[in-house]
């Protein structure tokens, strides 16, 4: 017998993903109310064991869209979840060095130390290791090169990753932003270059003057772009599915509505990015590309799951997962097709 639903967990990271618009513009809070059900968000909560779900997603009765790296380790570890719906959106991914460096392209990487962050994890995976390597791979492989060629220098945190907002370290700011170990690193001469993406990374980049050695996140091999942020799914709980097939329908089709306010509101569209990653129009603009407010769909073609399944071996191989397992029946199409149907009718 079903639980009755009084309340629903979710979490968004920060990025470009139709859930953030969608909550936003109060979509999802109005959906779920008319049903009588209470929306809760995990990053928000004072219960740490309540925000780690946003890595673990341990919740049931949850939802959540973003990087792909920490459901991929979730289902991986046994975590039963559902991918519902999946969207595309590249970025702006780089290698970037010092122009003192001498580095100018991809194949003068050779022989160089390639920053790579590291943190440290108990109960949760280093996500931001494994896109740092991923971007790293993805770059040498452009000049016919592998990480043996390189110098990989690991750059030990003492901070995990935070994700409370408003934390009194972050200084006023929502959240800690990206790349401050590898800066220093770079600065004091102990690394030569270091990955970047999105719009956090052009900003970077632009901010210290960097020399962009490889730039990838356009690249038309799939395989090549492929990282935490690309493909980003939307993934529920089994429980929430199961239980309350009608209600995960509901999110499905009210996230998916995002995509044509979008086209239509490409401006507006841009500025919910914006302050859901916290920098400035441009950035997006700069990193996501022009046709930004294009790439907002929720879809479940068969070149995603494909993606998926590359990533999930790229971490089994890298030891960022333990367990394999079927990407392909991972996923659930009904309730896309549900709301899909719906919105015909």
């Amino acid at each position: 017998m079903a639980t009755p639903l009084s309340s629903v967990w979710y979490t968004r990271c920060p990025a470009p993903t139709p859930l953030s618009i969608a909550h936003q513009l109060g979509w999802i809070d109005r959906q779920f109310r008319a049903a009588g059900v209470s929306v809760r968000s995990i990053r928000d909560s004072k219960d740490p064991a309540i925000r780690q779900s946003h890595f673990t997603h341990a919740l049931d009765y949850s939802f959540r869209q973003g990087g792909n790296i920490p459901p991929i380790w979730a289902r991986s570890g046994g975590r039963e979840t559902r991918v519902v719906g999946i969207t595309t959106t590249d970025e702006f991914q780089a290698i970037i060095a010092l122009p003192s460096s001498g580095i100018r392209t991809g194949a003068g990487l050779k022989g160089r130390r390639l920053g790579v962050p590291r943190k440290p994890v108990e109960k949760i995976v280093d996500f931001q290791r494994a896109t740092a390597l991923k971007g790293i791979v993805s770059a040498l492989s452009l000049e016919g090169l592998t990480h043996d060629d390189v110098e990989l220098v690991y750059l030990d945190s003492a901070e995990a990753n935070l994700i409370e907002r408003g934390n009194a370290v972050f200084l006023g700011l929502k959240r800690r932003y990206p790349y401050g170990d590898e800066l220093l690193a770079l600065a004091r001469g102990e690394i030569d270059a270091f990955f970047v993406k999105g719009a956090e990374g052009v900003v970077l980049a632009n901010q210290i003057g960097a020399v962009v050695v490889s730039d990838f996140g356009f690249h038309p091999d799939a395989k090549i772009r492929i990282n935490n942020g690309t493909p980003r799914p939307l993934t529920v709980d089994a429980r929430f599915l199961d239980e309350h097939f009608d209600r995960v329908v509901d999110l499905v089709a009210t996230v998916g509505q995002v995509a044509g306010w979008a086209e239509t509101n490409p401006d507006d569209a841009v500025r919910l990015i914006a302050n859901e990653i916290g920098v400035g129009e441009d950035a997006i603009w700069a990193a996501n590309g022009p046709d930004i407010h294009r790439h907002l769909t929720l879809s479940l073609d068969d070149d995603q799951i494909e993606a998926f399944d590359h990533f999930k071996r790229f971490l089994l191989e890298w030891g960022f997962i333990t367990a394999d397992f079927d990407v392909f029946s991972w996923i659930d199409r009904r309730p896309l097709e549900a709301a899909t149907r719906r919105a015909v009718a």
